[in-house]
């Protein structure tokens, strides 16, 4: 990207939240303050598909163990107030050795009987979160966790508006700057992996496990590195989660989430942030695009066919579904994998 690119870039970024909040609302706000995110979650996983090529259906997981442990730790559950600095690290070193003890017996699966143990593990931690409320309650069960500490840095807390240079800030753009942080650091991190040689490590795990293995990569390692820093991703995601909801239970950790994120994934662009970036956007926007149409049915014979909530998750399958037979490289895909699609 040339120079007067990234400084455009750089200005859509700033004034984005302002725009949105003056032209639609805080409501579609706080929908993009989700959105970001939504990215950070996707930046983890890429790491793991994108880059090891490892099937994980149960990232979600991660994200649940992130939220969890920011939600035990700041609020009146057990009387803990930790700061937000001291939190999210804590929550990332918890996530990545949960991943740890997901990539250590599977380092021998590959393709879908990877895909499938991710997914029970996923199963596993939300049944446990929903499950540790007896004898002692712990995550106070289906009922979740509430009160929880708003995010805060020192005094300054991101639960309230603030004035700066005489120009008032609302507590949803001042979470905005801040997710918006966590994401360019994500995206900054993910590309110096990606061009280091853990990355190029990884992308031939990806391309051929036993090529690699006999070049002298220890790829076991290697897949175990992959698990946890994605897994870190997640974590942290989940500790902002937990901190900008005020409230976590683990109905919000279900499969189906980590579909979502996966098809953030695969949509964008495996292994290219540039498109890991755009597809989570994309995805996370367009059902609140589509949420007009809730309010139409599809009758036929004199019979709903269709009830609005129906029609609103079927319109978003159809648009997927056309996005990726027009393109099932994804949107922004790698110059490798464009090419592996379109071979002459």
């Amino acid at each position: 990207m040339t120079l007067a690119g990234r400084w455009l870039v750089a200005v859509l970024l700033v004034s984005c939240p302002f725009v949105v909040e003056m032209w639609l609302g805080r409501g579609w706000l706080r929908i993009l303050d989700f959105a970001l995110l939504s990215v950070l979650l996707a930046l983890g996983l890429n790491i793991v598909v994108g880059y090891a090529g490892l099937l994980d259906l149960g990232f979600i997981a991660f994200f649940g163990v992130g939220a969890y442990v920011y939600a035990l730790l700041g609020s009146p559950q057990f009387g803990w107030h930790w700061p937000l600095w001291l939190v999210l690290p804590l929550g990332a070193m918890v996530a990545a050795s949960f991943g740890v003890a997901l990539g250590w017996p599977t380092l021998g699966l590959r393709g879908d009987y990877l895909a499938i143990v991710t997914m029970g593990f996923g199963e596993i931690i939300r049944i446990f979160l929903n499950n540790l409320n007896a004898p002692v309650n712990i995550t106070n069960g289906p009922q979740g966790i509430t009160l929880i500490d708003p995010l805060h840095l020192g005094h300054w807390s991101f639960s309230r508006a603030h004035t700066i240079l005489g120009w008032q800030v609302s507590s949803l753009t001042g979470t905005y700057f801040l997710f918006l942080g966590f994401v360019l650091a994500a995206v900054l991190l993910s590309g110096r992996l990606e061009h280091s040689r853990i990355g190029r490590a990884w992308m031939a795990i990806r391309e051929d496990e036993l090529a690699a293995a006999s070049m002298g990569l220890d790829t076991r390692r290697l897949k175990l590195l992959a698990f946890a820093m994605g897994a870190c991703f997640g974590g942290v995601s989940g500790g902002l989660f937990a901190g900008f909801q005020g409230f976590v239970s683990p109905e919000s950790f279900t499969l189906q989430e980590s579909v979502m994120i996966l098809c953030m994934v695969v949509l964008g662009g495996m292994g290219n942030l540039r498109g890991v970036v755009v597809g989570a956007l994309l995805l996370a926007l367009l059902p609140e695009l589509l949420r007009p149409v809730g309010h139409w049915q599809v009758r036929w014979l004199g019979q709903v066919w269709l009830d609005p909530a129906a029609l609103r998750l079927f319109l978003f399958g159809v648009a997927l579904v056309i996005l990726m037979r027009w393109r099932p490289e994804g949107l922004f895909p790698s110059r490798a994998r464009a090419r592996e699609w379109h071979r002459p």
